[in-house]
């Protein structure tokens, strides 16, 4: 038994099974990747083609639009990298990894917070440790706040080592 999804491309009212709902989605997404950044009419377009396409194919409202559809559709339409070549923000987003703030565990002369925000926001840390000790020593930080920090930010997980 296959769940279904009930979805509006172009407009228009549709019932996709689940595989077919998610094969449309990352179809379109890719296409959005291709096209210039500002460009909203392209992609109107193609789910208006799309709608088309399905109203052809689906006799029947209450059929519902299987894989099959969608991939005639998508070879009808034309594979993502016809459209051009992906945005380069697009293809580096997703090969860079999303940066977290952690305790270090190797630069650490207390509890590893300057060295975690050094890391972070790619500073020295022994530049951080200097400052942050001139704060505190002077007014401008609480020792509760270091503390805090150091209660808050979780420590840097273990790197693991493959060992063959």
């Amino acid at each position: 038994m296959k769940e279904t999804v009930h979805a509006n491309i172009g407009s228009l009212a549709f019932t996709l099974d689940e595989d077919a709902y998610r094969k449309l989605k990352d179809y379109l997404e890719a296409v959005g990747r291709h096209l210039p950044a500002d460009d909203t009419d392209t992609i109107g377009d193609i789910e208006c083609r799309i709608a088309e396409i399905f109203r052809e194919k689906v006799s029947s409202p209450q059929r519902v639009v299987s894989i099959t559809e969608v991939e005639e559709a998508i070879a009808l339409l034309g594979a993502p990298e016809e459209f051009g070549a992906a945005r380069a923000e697009a293809a580096e987003e997703a090969e860079r990894p999303a940066r977290r703030l952690f305790r270090s565990r190797s630069n650490r002369s207390i509890a590893g917070i300057c060295g975690g925000l050094g890391a972070f926001f790619n500073v020295d840390a022994t530049v951080l440790r200097l400052v942050t000790l001139l704060l505190i020593l002077f007014g401008g930080l609480s020792i509760w706040v270091y503390i805090i920090l150091w209660i808050v930010i979780p420590e840097e997980p273990l790197r693991k080592f493959k060992i063959d």
